[in-house]
């Protein structure tokens, strides 16, 4: 074929490589020509000024000197430290430069030499020999082959005591460990070794790399167990902390979190965690997803500021000086309740629906978050007198403290006008007087969950109400009385919160923290719901 006639094949294998067939082979068998003229065809349009060689000659005969040398220095030689086809073939490239030849003639020469030389192979043929060697492996872990036999044979091997005395004894990875080692140094292949000890050739090669590094030391060392993240309580403050501040905080322009924006700004807080991980975190609270986003979310601009200032206060805070914690539980309907416990095979555990109250009760308390004291009274309404006459209260029981900080949510008899009149009142009086100066460290809006009296609440239900069916409201206040008493006596005489004591029904510590989650996601709102459902469906407000 003269030049024209290739310049013409050349352009014909560009057109049909873009347009037509679009593959080296199939334009190599479309033109019966080799795929080495069609790949410089592609990337040249006039044909070279000599022949494109079709084949890479090989030199064989020159390496045959250095690969009869590499051999035979393999006498003696453990099998580990042989020199294969493959580290032959790399050092002839690097010792004789220029010289070409390819892989597969250096292993087809290299198993035909051994053969000549006397050497063989010591790498077990997996095919042929399969049972012989499950057969030998069988027998070093039953203790059937004598140590006389097999230290003879395996002389070369590093610890061999140990390694045999860990086929037989010790935990089953600690077996399959040193069976690993001592059938390569025997000469058996990985497939083998992974289908008789039913191991992955990861695991296999990972323990071999062991042996390698550090002898049986490093092979048999245990795993150091580290902590699961589900069970890191920093991560799961990380979690709460987040979500319990609004998204507009990290500059995310959303009134309620998704899980693509949570798992992104934890990651730069260094926390990098999955989905999942982060659902098991809010599920263990016991809130479902949905309404984390309704009752676990803050909207208050100043959350942070706020957070920080409390945070802040109880980190400094003296000896003599009481942070409290103040809230009401209730009203709540004074009858039987229902809860879990522990029933007869053949008892059937029922509430009525629909059933009279006895009476109602509202409970104003304060938690004394330093000593874990509980101040509480009865109250008939929510309102500004019932915080006034609390702030009364503990100016007296606490008359010995220098400062007293009160921190409450923000509903509007605890933020009124006469009720931080009056502090100012009594603060100009304490002066004179030697009461305590009052300070209040007011919780974000919306912000329920911090409020640390309500694990209290919580923990008070699940003990004493939940199951209960007091006959007035007399026998629930001398419940409730003996509750808190005996809450207070254990926390003087054992001072450290216990959240998970004999109080035990508590969902969280008796302590301040941003990643808590004091309010009950069951109870309480879902109660006093229930109640009003009830009440409106009977014609009753």
């Amino acid at each position: 074929m003269n030049v024209k006639g290739k310049i013409d094949l050349y352009a014909k294998i560009r057109h049909e490589y873009r347009w037509g067939v679009g593959t080296i082979r199939g334009l190599a068998e479309m033109f019966k020509v080799h795929r080495r003229l069609v790949r410089y065809a592609l990337d040249n349009p006039l044909p070279p000024k000599r022949k494109i060689p079709l084949r890479q000659h090989t030199s064989l005969a020159s390496a045959i000197p250095l690969i009869d040398v590499l051999l035979l220095a393999d006498r003696g030689v453990p099998y580990s430290q042989k020199h294969s086809a493959p580290s032959i073939h790399h050092q002839i490239q690097c010792e004789l430069a220029g010289l070409r030849v390819a892989g597969s003639t250096v292993r087809g020469y290299v198993r035909k030499r051994k053969i000549e030389l006397g050497l063989g192979s010591q790498r077990v043929d997996l095919a042929a020999d399969r049972i012989v060697v499950f057969e030998w492996m069988r027998a070093v872990q039953q203790g059937a082959i004598p140590r006389a036999e097999m230290k003879k044979e395996l002389s070369h091997v590093l610890e061999f005591d140990k390694l045999l005395r860990g086929t037989r004894e010790g935990p089953l990875a600690q077996r399959k460990k040193a069976m690993t080692v001592l059938s390569h140094e025997k000469g058996v292949g990985w497939p083998l070794v992974c289908s008789f000890l039913h191991l992955s050739r990861r695991s296999v090669r990972r323990y071999w790399k062991r042996y390698q590094e550090g002898s049986t030391a490093a092979l048999f060392a245990k795993r150091v167990n580290t902590r699961r993240k589900s069970q890191d309580d920093r991560i799961r403050q990380a979690v709460f902390a987040l979500l319990h501040s609004p998204p507009s905080t990290y500059g995310i322009n959303r009134t309620t979190w998704k899980m693509a924006d949570m798992q992104e700004i934890l990651r730069t807080q260094g926390h990098p965690l999955s989905h999942h991980l982060i659902r098991t975190f809010i599920e263990a609270a016991g809130y479902k997803w949905r309404k984390a986003r309704v009752v676990l979310t803050s909207k208050d601009p100043n959350y942070q500021t706020k957070v920080d200032g409390i945070v802040k206060i109880l980190t400094e805070l003296k000896d003599d000086e009481a942070f409290f914690s103040i809230d009401e539980f209730g009203p709540f309907a004074v009858k039987k309740r229902g809860g879990r416990k522990r029933v007869g095979p053949e008892e059937t555990y029922t509430v009525p629906q629909w059933e009279n109250s006895k009476g109602s009760l509202i409970i104003t308390a304060a938690l004394e978050l330093s000593r874990n004291q509980i101040t509480h009274f009865y109250s008939n309404k929510k309102n500004t007198q019932e915080m006034i006459k609390m702030t009364d209260l503990l100016l007296t029981q606490y008359r010995n403290c220098k400062t007293v900080y009160l921190s409450w949510d923000a509903a509007s008899w605890h933020i009124s006008k006469d009720l931080f009149e009056h502090i100012e009142r009594r603060n100009n009086e304490g002066l004179a007087e030697g009461y305590p100066i009052v300070k209040t460290a007011p919780l974000p809006a919306g912000a329920q969950f911090l409020n640390v009296i309500e694990s209290v609440f919580s923990g008070m239900v699940r003990g004493i109400i939940h199951n209960s069916d007091y006959h007035s409201v007399e026998a629930t206040k001398d419940a409730i009385d003996r509750y808190y008493a005996e809450r207070n006596e254990h926390f003087r005489v054992h001072p450290k919160r216990a959240g998970r004591k004999i109080w035990g029904q508590e969902r969280v510590q008796s302590e301040f923290h941003e990643g808590n989650n004091c309010k009950d996601p069951l109870y309480y709102w879902g109660a006093v719901m229930r109640d009003r459902l009830r009440r409106t469906k009977s014609g009753r407000r």
